[in-house]
């Protein structure tokens, strides 16, 4: 399984490394938590401005969960050229692995909008695969 994942749409490239939290999670109750860390940098041209998330949560049965919302934790941050952004956020699976994707909206400053994606990555309890 890729434990990372990394893409560039228009010189805005994501990264995104998740982790299993324990924490977070109780097996016996069918609750596996994984934190994400996302960075988002402009390595293009032009400025841009985050304005929404879109992600599909997929659990080892084949379950999507679709989330959309305005920003990232609570945020529509701007990235000038060379400019980057760093959050991270969790997401809560009724199976010990499964895996995220999905696209960020941004605006430039003349107003054209565009999807940039969030390459597909695994989220996988340590040893839930063996």
């Amino acid at each position: 399984m890729w434990g990372m994942s990394s893409v560039t749409t228009e010189g805005i490239r994501v990264t995104v490394k998740p982790a299993y939290w324990p924490e977070r999670s109780a097996p016996e109750s069918m609750q596996f938590a994984f934190m994400y860390t996302v960075e988002i940098a402009n390595e293009g041209p032009e400025p841009a401005q985050l304005r929404a998330r879109h992600w599909l949560i997929t659990d080892a049965t084949g379950k999507v969960d679709e989330v959309r919302g305005e920003g990232v934790v609570g945020k529509q941050p701007h990235l000038a050229p060379g400019e980057r952004f760093e959050y991270t956020s969790w997401a809560l699976l009724r199976t010990p692995f499964g895996s995220m994707r999905g696209s960020y909206e941004l605006v430039r400053p003349d107003g054209r909008r565009f999807e940039a994606r969030i390459g597909e990555f695994a989220l996988t309890q340590p040893h839930a695969l063996h």
